[in-house]
Parts: C-alpha cells; structure tokens; sequence
C-alpha cells in the first residue's frame, strides 16, 4: 500500500479530559459521547423511552406499536467507494429502525446546504438518497432544505429521520442479554471506515476497499422470521435478546453498550472475527484496531443458545450475510466489560472507544 500523505496525522488521538468544551472525541460513538449524553442530554430530556438507549425509540399511538429514529451524517468526503452521504443517510436510518426489529414505513431528510456547493453535486447526492429509499421499499415523505455561509459547513449535512412498524411479540433491548448467549456478527468489519479513510486522504491499497454501506431491515426480518419458530426461556422475550449495528466506535464500542445496558459481560473469540486482510493491512500501517472501526452494513445479534446455530443459518442464507460468524458469547464474569481471546491464546480487555480514531465517517 502506497500514501500520499503522512499517515502519522491520520490518527486522531485519544483527548486530554476537558471539561468546559466539546472536542472531536466526542463525537467517536465511544467513551466521550456515552459521558457527553449522560451529563448533558439525558438529565435534560430523560423519559422512559429514551432512557433504553437503543438506536430507536419503540412508541405506541393509536394502537400500533412504532419505532422513531433520527440521525445525522457529516460524512467527510462526500462520495466515497461503495456509496456517498446520500445512500448513507438512508442505510443508517433505516438501519437504526431494522435493529429495532421494525419494518421501515417512511423517512424525513433535512439538508444543510454551504453556500458554493455545485447544483450538479448535489443533485447527484439527492438522487442517490432517493434512489436508496425506493431500494429499500420507503420514501421521503418530508424535508427542509437550509443553505448557510461558505465556511459555516463542510459543504453538506444530513439529518434522515425514520418511522417503522414493530410486529406484535418483537421485543428487542440491549438489557435483555443474558449469559451464555452467543454474539452473532453478519459479516466483515471495518470496510466502511477504511473507504472513507482511503477516499479522504488519498490512500492507495494493494486491494480495493468499499464501504459496506447497506439497508438491513430485508435481513432482519429474516432473523427474526426464524427466530419466532425457536422456544426460549419464557421469563426472557424472544430468542433473540438484541440487534445493534455498530457504526461509530465499531464493534468494540456496541459490544461494550450492550454489556452496560444489560450487567453483563461479553467474551469475544479474536479467530472468529472477519477483517480482510486489506483493511488488517491498513490498520496495522495506521495504528487503528479493525473493532473501533466504522461499519455501515453489520448488525449484531445476540440470540439464546438454543436458538443460535438456527439463527445464523438463517442469517448465512441472507446476501449481506454470506460470512456471518458466531463470534462470541455473554458472560456473567466481569460484568460491563468486553474481553478477547487472541489468535495467541491470551485474553485482553476490549474497552469503549476513548477518542475518535476516525472522524467523520457517518
């Protein structure tokens, strides 16, 4: 792999405590953004829904069970191998909902334009939004459009928010796992975030690496399809405990969610993870860890034992699912902490993403 600039100033490093700013790291998905919503955004807006934090809110109205969720994507660059911010914004969210055990209805998209971006440009990005949305069998239904001063954005922003159905017995949180569980994955990590990574500095790799941007609702309803034939524990819902997709701080920081949400602990066998071995290669050259990385088309599922080899057949079965791998299991050791049994035979602990390796990348 050749670079075309240093690598050394790739990496974003781990911050000093600061406490009277926001810094980069708190955006990582990991360890500053959890301590950024507990001390400011949750005592502030705290209501039950909310205080699962899951990556959807599930609400009944006039009888229906719906999941509400809303992200927003400043993806650096614009476009990128394997998609751009417009397909990502629809991936994410209906992702968001799909890992809720929802069935995507609709979603909204505001866009937050810089003054000087290209007509032509942006109207690639909006087709590449709408075309996404009718792929995956939803529309947007309503939006706003703001145009701010050069220099007052990085050219563009998204905010996509979605509404799913939940079907009566889905019953998915993070607080449901329980030990001896297993930890399924459906695929490659990392894919995403070396893409973009490449893409924004100019990086050349040995193998073409592309985002594994993807919508995810078709193959979790697949899971959850199979699932429903599994019997389980009655005193726990469902065999499959949860679904997350782990976006920023990769699957070290779901993972390490999961594990506080639930009081448990989780034990992640290193030979069972799949990297490729470009995007290995390009993390070792980086200093990155491939579990930090950002992901765009992965979930993890966390099913009851009896229903696991069922459940990941099931997902096998699936396109975005070829090489899914039991990867793990929860344990009742170490309660909140995530370990790894290493290709040596020794055990390491996998904490939550400190900093922001790799800013803006969704």
């Amino acid at each position: 792999m050749s670079e075309k600039k240093n690598a050394a100033r790739l990496i974003c490093p781990a911050p000093l405590p600061v406490r009277d700013r926001v810094v980069l790291g708190h955006g990582s998905g990991g360890k500053l953004s959890a301590d950024l919503f507990a001390s400011i955004f949750l005592p502030a807006l705290r209501n039950p829904a909310l205080a699962k934090l899951n990556d959807q809110a599930i609400i009944t109205a006039a009888g229906a069970r719906l999941a509400f969720t809303t992200d927003t994507f400043v993806v650096k660059p614009l476009l990128f191998p394997g998609g751009d911010i417009g397909s990502l914004a629809v991936h994410g969210t209906i992702n968001d909902l799909a890992v809720g055990g929802a069935c995507p209805l609709c979603l909204s998209a505001a866009f937050v334009i810089e003054e000087g971006l290209p007509l032509d440009l942006l109207r690639q990005l909006v087709n590449s939004l709408a075309a996404a949305a009718q792929a995956a069998g939803t529309a947007v239904v309503t939006g706003d459009t703001k145009v701010v001063e050069r220099g007052s954005c990085d050219r563009l922003f998204i905010n996509t928010s979605g509404i799913g159905v939940v079907a009566d017995g889905v019953d998915l949180s993070c607080e449901y796992a329980r030990p001896g569980d297993r930890i399924l994955l459906n695929g490659f990590i990392g894919d995403h975030g070396i893409a973009v990574l490449g893409e924004r500095e100019g990086l050349e790799f040995e193998s073409a690496i592309q985002s594994d941007s993807a919508a995810l609702h078709t193959l979790t309803a697949v899971l959850l399809a199979a699932a429903s034939h599994q019997q389980t524990d009655a005193t726990v819902p469902g065999p499959i405990r949860c679904m997350r997709d782990p976006t920023r701080g990769g699957l070290a920081s779901a993972l390490n969610e999961i594990a506080a949400a639930a009081g448990v602990g989780a034990q992640l066998e290193e030979a069972a993870i799949p990297v490729r071995e470009a995007v290995r290669g390009a993390c070792e050259l980086l200093g990155l860890d491939p579990l930090y990385v950002a992901n765009e088309g992965k979930l993890i599922a966390i099913v009851a034992p009896e229903a696991a080899a069922a459940v990941l057949q099931a997902m096998q079965s699936h396109p975005l699912a070829r090489d899914a791998r039991d990867i793990g299991c929860i344990t009742a050791e170490h309660p909140g902490v995530v370990t790894l049994r290493t290709t040596l035979g020794t055990r390491r602990m996998v904490e939550m993403l400190s900093g922001d390796q790799l800013p803006r990348i969704c």
